[in-house]
């Protein structure tokens, strides 16, 4: 706050003060509210018995009192003690002590009673309103500071709040992906990749299924167990179930698992595929995390590569599979989304960009693979597009091994 802001707050806060002037003398009280009222301070409340003004304080909002200290029936001492009795104990209330004694026992006995100030009758106004002032002033800076730290405090506790929060969430995450780590509750259904001309069964995609709480899509696991840091964790354990079946797929069909690209730069998931025939895996990369570096992602594909691997670019023409990504990449194996191939009979731009997408596939020597494809219509047209492979519920829902049809009828 400027120096001109502050100092008009205090001259609004002075103008504001509720000040209680207490003395058993009409004469002292009319020349105290006087002198105040012509400092600018609106608000003077005289009373000339003690015994009201605890009673008071404690009623109403009261910034600064001016106490006598020789009175009949409470002294100033025992008024003092008795507000710092009764009032709460972060209650900043000055207090003032109007006496005529000089004597430094009796501004002692004051000072440990709680005063804040004297004034010495007979009264002058200078002083008077020097001393109101300067005691309204920290009263003022008081109520700011103290406003201060109540806001820090409510900042603090709701910090606090939202971290026991983040602590019990992902507390709860960590059970919940410990438990899907373990092979019980979850399982592995493959779906065949078909041939689009010959109808003949050329490979199949593994997909994670999860059977613990909540039921949701895997790829809401996947994010969850991403989220807390136990996302290539969560994906190499799903791999490893889904490897296990390739014995029982035919000896020439190959199996496409999905990784993302953070989990592809795993040194586990090189460990994990390097002890199966690598030419019959399509490793495929999932559009969920967008890649800044590809530099060392694309050193830890070509070391797959080396070993035989295919790498596939999932879900091309939507989220993060764009241009610029399949460069970088030149993936073994392009797979049409579904936003893509969905209703390709039907819309230009659909089939438009799914023949750029064949022959760009043909000049890096990629395969394309059609995902989605749901009816006989798309179908057709994806065939008619030169797209070679697909995969879908109109071909094959995913199933559980073994699946023994080496082709679909529905080609």
């Amino acid at each position: 706050m400027r120096k001109s802001e502050q100092r008009a707050s205090w001259l609004a806060a002075h103008a504001a003060a509720r000040i209680l002037v207490v003395d058993d003398e009409p004469t002292n009280r009319q020349l105290l509210e006087t002198m105040l009222q012509l400092a600018g301070i609106a608000e003077v409340i005289t009373l000339a018995d003690s015994r009201e003004v605890v009673p008071r304080c404690l009623a109403e909002p009261i910034d600064l009192v001016l106490l006598d200290l020789h009175m009949p029936y409470y002294s100033g001492f025992e008024v003092l003690s008795a507000l710092r009795a009764r009032l709460p104990t972060d209650t900043f209330l000055p207090v003032v002590v109007l006496t005529g004694d000089t004597a430094g026992e009796t501004r002692s006995r004051a000072l440990e009673a709680g005063a804040s100030d004297f004034l010495i009758k007979p009264f002058d106004m200078t002083e008077v309103v020097l001393r109101v002032r300067n005691l309204l002033d920290a009263k003022h800076l008081h109520t700011q500071v103290r406003a201060h730290s109540q806001a820090l405090e409510a900042r603090l506790e709701e910090r606090d709040r939202a971290d026991r929060e983040r602590r019990d969430r992902d507390a709860r995450i960590q059970a919940r992906i410990e438990a899907a780590l373990d092979e019980r509750c979850r399982g592995t259904v493959y779906q065949p990749i078909a041939d689009l001309r010959s109808g003949g069964i050329v490979g199949f995609e593994a997909l994670t299924r999860f059977a613990g709480e909540p039921c949701r899509p895997p790829n809401e696991w996947f994010d969850e167990a991403a989220s807390i840091g136990r996302g290539a964790g969560l994906e190499l354990a799903a791999g490893r179930t889904a490897l296990a079946g390739m014995e029982q797929l035919a000896p020439d069909a190959f199996m496409s698992v999905n990784f993302s690209p953070s989990t592809a730069l795993e040194r586990d998931l090189f460990d994990l595929l390097i002890d199966l025939p690598g030419e019959r895996i399509v490793l495929e990369l999932t559009e969920h995390d967008r890649v800044d570096d590809y530099a060392p992602l694309v050193e830890a594909l070509d070391e797959l590569r080396a070993h035989g691997v295919r790498i596939a670019v999932d879900d091309a023409g939507a989220g993060y599979a764009g241009l610029r990504h399949v460069l970088r990449l030149r993936p073994d194996v392009l797979k049409l989304d579904v936003a893509l191939t969905r209703d390709i009979d039907r819309d230009p731009a659909r089939r438009a960009l799914a023949t750029a997408m064949v022959a760009f596939a043909y000049e890096i020597d990629a395969d394309v693979i059609a995902e989605g494809i749901e009816t006989a219509e798309e179908l057709r047209t994806l065939r008619d597009l030169g797209v070679p492979l697909g995969q879908g519920y109109h071909l094959a829902r995913p199933d559980s091994l073994p699946l023994t049809a080496t082709s679909l009828a529905a080609c």
